[in-house]
């Protein structure tokens, strides 16, 4: 099939995985509004005349919206988040046998892997705990970064320059978007901790307690960290093999490293210096911030040895 045609239902995937985004966006958003509209009621009030020993009062339950417990809004867009899902994956795949290569050379195949890494490791993290609660921050994330990707940096596939032929961009580039994806878990975490911290009523009195998603965001954070300390090693070691020295300060070289200080200083704080509630939330979010600013304005807006935006 030729290369053109490969492109352009790559292309028709990533517009379909961008509608089912939306859709399951939507349904997690419905979700979140239903329960959100539901009353706590205590336990003493639920108690029924004559009853043998009361129930304490610490255990209130969530009533009001019907079904608003039962969470079909939420296993919807889980479904439809997976189906979205496997349309990107079948995009990014098609776009790198349209490219005769990994799909991750330049801006928009990397935000195109990127994102699909990012949704991935939302949507296994299914396996080890249960976070649909984070649905409309990755389905949201996902349609904006699909659809600025589309709009502003595609660019049809083209040959590797030769500082890239080599197996390093495999290794350096696809553990750098695991090192995001998991961060990027951490920072939604972190989020929904800062927001819980403020209020704690309707849909949020369904989620786990700010110390509960601290600590998941730290341990995903820990997991991302590591995984962008090997970005950071594996990008020195390219850049000798490539350049013939490990560090020139170059300005995509600088920003991985800010990145990689961030997280390490988040991480030395909170185990070592007792950082917790919103210091450690907003460490964890910079750092995330930091990524984010190093793929966009770093990318377009500085030069370098590192400009393979291929716009």
């Amino acid at each position: 099939m030729p290369v053109a045609d490969l492109d352009s239902y790559s292309l028709l995937l990533v517009y379909s995985a961008m509608a089912v985004y939306t859709l399951a966006f939507i349904a997690y958003a419905i979700d979140v509004a239903r329960r959100s509209a539901t009353k706590i009621v205590p336990a003493e009030a639920r108690m029924p005349v004559g009853a043998g020993a009361p129930t304490s009062a610490a255990e209130p339950t969530v009533a009001g919206t019907p079904g608003a417990a039962a969470g079909r809004g939420a296993r919807i867009g889980f479904t439809l988040t997976v189906l979205a899902w496997a349309l990107h994956l079948g995009a990014t795949l098609l776009r790198g046998l349209a490219a005769g290569r990994v799909p991750w050379a330049n801006m928009y195949e990397f935000a195109l892997t990127g994102v699909a890494v990012i949704v991935g490791v939302f949507v296994l993290s299914r396996l080890w705990k249960d976070l649909n609660f984070l649905g409309v921050f990755f389905t949201g994330l996902a349609t904006v970064f699909l659809g600025v990707a589309t709009v502003n940096y595609y660019v049809a596939p083209t040959p590797l320059p030769p500082a890239l032929q080599t197996y390093w961009l495999v290794i350096h580039v696809f553990v750098a978007t695991l090192a995001t994806g998991f961060m990027g878990l951490g920072t939604g975490l972190s989020i929904l901790q800062l927001i819980k911290e403020k209020r704690d009523n309707g849909f949020l009195r369904s989620l786990p307690s700010p110390v509960q998603l601290e600590d998941l965001a730290y341990r995903v954070g820990v997991i991302g960290f590591i995984f962008w300390t090997f970005t950071l090693i594996a990008g020195a070691i390219w850049a000798e093999h490539a350049w013939g020295r490990y560090w020139g300060w170059d300005t995509k070289e600088v920003w991985t490293f800010v990145i990689w200080v961030v997280y390490a200083g988040y991480i030395h704080a909170r185990a070592t210096r007792g950082w917790r509630g919103s210091r450690s939330a907003w460490l964890q979010i910079i750092g995330f911030a930091a990524i984010i600013f190093n793929f966009t304005i770093v990318n377009q807006f500085f030069t370098g040895l590192h400009a393979y935006s291929g716009l």
